[in-house]
């Protein structure tokens, strides 16, 4: 599986590398910190999944989906920190799971 990871603070961005490591399947085949330049590499890498951080100065996550074509559109799992982020991603038909 060809991960892309999308936030814009390093260490959270570190911590979801230092998890997706431990899979022998996952390649990360790109790390980014701002949306603006995650939407060019998406499309150039076709990753299988963006690990897409919900708040970004600039371009947030949600105008990052946007961004994509739907026929190029990887599976998304969504990063936040705050409650009230978590709620927006709901609203786009996000699927919860527990922690």
């Amino acid at each position: 599986m060809r991960a892309v990871i999308v936030d814009d603070e390093p260490l959270a961005r570190r911590g979801v590398r230092l998890r997706l490591q431990k899979f022998k399947d996952v390649e990360i085949v790109g790390e980014y910190g701002d949306g603006a330049s995650a939407v060019g590499k998406i499309l150039e890498l076709s990753p299988d999944v963006v690990f897409l951080d919900v708040q970004m100065p600039g371009m947030d996550g949600f105008e990052v989906l946007r961004a994509l074509p739907r026929e190029h559109l990887p599976s998304v799992i969504f990063l936040t920190a705050y409650e009230q982020h978590a709620l927006r991603a709901f609203e786009v038909n996000a699927i919860g799971l527990p922690s």
